[in-house]
């Protein structure tokens, strides 16, 4: 029988087109190091996907030890600042794992706006006392002149105008640009944008097509720990040193799809900047059990949580920037990262594993450390450097997140490649007149430009021939009155798909 005859290749049917997503790696819990006990008790309590409260875990400690050091990296020291993106489908019980890592900040956050209410109306006396007395010195020196008015300038230089007591939040959920700037301004000099709703803040005002640029830039800079920079009319230029930010956002896959498909949120490196995750689910495997969980590690996460919460972070007096001490790595510890971020360079040129996600790669050597940095600073505020342990599990989680930037990435390639190759096949059952199809046919006529040029055309084709909608013909065959080196048939199902 010949290979090409079309007769016997046809089957019961063609198969639908999937868009499949291989599944990624375990998530290497045990690199958590000194989260792993909350972790592992927190997933045993919601049978989340462990990636979930891993990722919560990871965030919340990264915003609570920010602002106390920053730890060396290969291109000088940088903030233990963390931004994280998990991609989970609704039900999968992201609040709930947010909810139980995030109870001691959310109670430090409540006790502390008690104290803020009552610091509040006390400054509120003051003020009024200082502006009385201000106002009687200028009254002064509107009917006083020379050494009377230059007596009244000293009065008003020594007069100091009270300063409100700052905010307590240390968190925010969708704010736009101006109001994280005032939020600096007014309030703590360390904060997080956590939400289990991220979409809101992906799909808010901060990030709609007037704005995206603008809140692009200002976190990248707040990333690398610059100055938050703004110029507004009116107020003229404000500059803010030594401030910190720490992003958790958990999303929903389309949302999450939207987001990373869009070129200013790559080209900016703004999305290179986090870690991304997209776990398998285990909704329909979450049998109810009654389950006693070791709360042990959960309760210690907590204990520290709070005990940091309540440490005094450094900073100025009069302008509240933070002043970060230096945490350096041991020789074994900057010898790994070296030795990996070596591997990751070399995986990035052409041809290379890496070399279509340069972007993600080129930074996970400073994501390794700053994750180490975070296991330390929470084992101990003082430590004066990050050992070869800490250094072994902060590359083991940059690989793990690394490796799911390179997973999600091809996946939004083949759902690219998928999603044309669907167009073509509706095209050919419900437009195109005849039984056959040639790439030549496809490159002229195809119903979208993305398949005019040769490569996707052949891409598609390919992929509706391993679905059975198409079939390779003999060279040779005749179509349309002559020869053809390359056609296909199309194979029109006897049952809708």
């Amino acid at each position: 029988m010949n290979a090409f005859d079309p007769e016997p290749f046809i089957p019961e049917d063609p198969q639908p087109l999937v868009r499949e997503t291989p599944q990624g790696a375990d998530y290497p819990v045990h690199a958590l190091g000194p989260l792993t006990g909350a972790v592992q008790a927190v997933q045993a309590i919601a049978q989340a996907p462990v990636a979930i409260p891993a990722a919560s875990a990871l965030s919340v400690a990264s915003l609570a030890v920010q602002g106390f050091a920053n730890v060396e990296t290969l291109g000088g020291f940088r903030p233990v600042s963390l931004n994280a993106l998990t991609i989970a489908q609704s039900g999968e019980r992201k609040s709930s794992c947010d909810a139980l890592l995030m109870a001691a900040l959310r109670d430090h956050e409540r006790e502390q706006a008690s104290v803020q209410r009552e610091a509040v109306e006390s400054w509120r006396n003051a003020h009024a006392l200082w502006k009385g007395d201000r106002d009687h010195i200028l009254s002064q020196a509107k009917t006083g002149k020379g050494e009377k008015r230059t007596a009244a300038q000293a009065d008003l230089d020594a007069l100091k105008e009270p300063v409100a007591p700052p905010s307590a939040d240390r968190t925010v959920t969708e704010p736009t640009f101006e109001g994280l700037t005032r939020l600096f301004a007014e309030g703590q000099p360390s904060l997080g944008i956590f939400s289990d709703e991220g979409g809101q803040f992906l799909g808010g005002h901060a990030m709609n097509s007037d704005n995206r640029q603008k809140t692009l830039a200002a976190l990248n800079d707040l990333w690398q720990g610059n100055p938050i920079r703004r110029t507004r009319a009116g107020d003229g230029q404000t500059t803010m040193y030594g401030r910190r930010l720490a992003v958790h956002l958990m999303v929903q896959p389309g949302v999450a799809r939207s987001f990373m498909a869009d070129p200013m949120a790559v080209d900016t490196g703004f999305l290179p900047r986090f870690l991304i995750c997209e776990p398998m689910t285990t909704i329909g495997t979450r049998l109810y059990c009654d389950v006693q969980p070791d709360s042990r590690g959960l309760t210690a996460y907590s204990n520290r949580l709070r005990a940091i919460l309540d440490s005094a972070l450094p900073m100025d007096d009069d302008t509240r920037a933070l002043v970060p001490r230096e945490l350096p790595l041991s020789p074994d510890s900057k010898a790994l990262l070296i030795k990996y971020h070596d591997a990751v360079e070399l995986a990035q040129a052409k041809g290379g594993d890496l070399a279509h996600m340069t972007g993600f790669a080129s930074k996970a050597a400073e994501q390794a450390a700053r994750i180490a940095g975070v296991l330390t600073l929470w084992s101990d505020l003082n430590a004066t450097h990050v050992t070869a342990k800490e250094m072994g599990h902060g590359i083991e989680l940059a690989r793990f997140y690394l490796s799911e930037a390179v997973r999600l990435a091809d996946a939004a390639t083949v759902s690219a490649e998928i999603s044309r190759a669907e167009k073509l096949r509706n095209w050919l059952l419900d437009t195109w007149n005849h039984d056959e199809i040639m790439p030549r046919d496809v490159a002229q006529h195809a119903p979208i430009r993305a398949l005019r040029e040769t490569k996707a055309a052949k891409a598609a084709i390919s992929i509706l021939q391993n679905h059975g909608w198409l079939h390779l013909l003999e060279p040779g065959t005749v179509i349309r009155g002559s020869p053809r080196k390359e056609a296909y048939r199309i194979v029109r199902p006897r049952h809708a798909v």
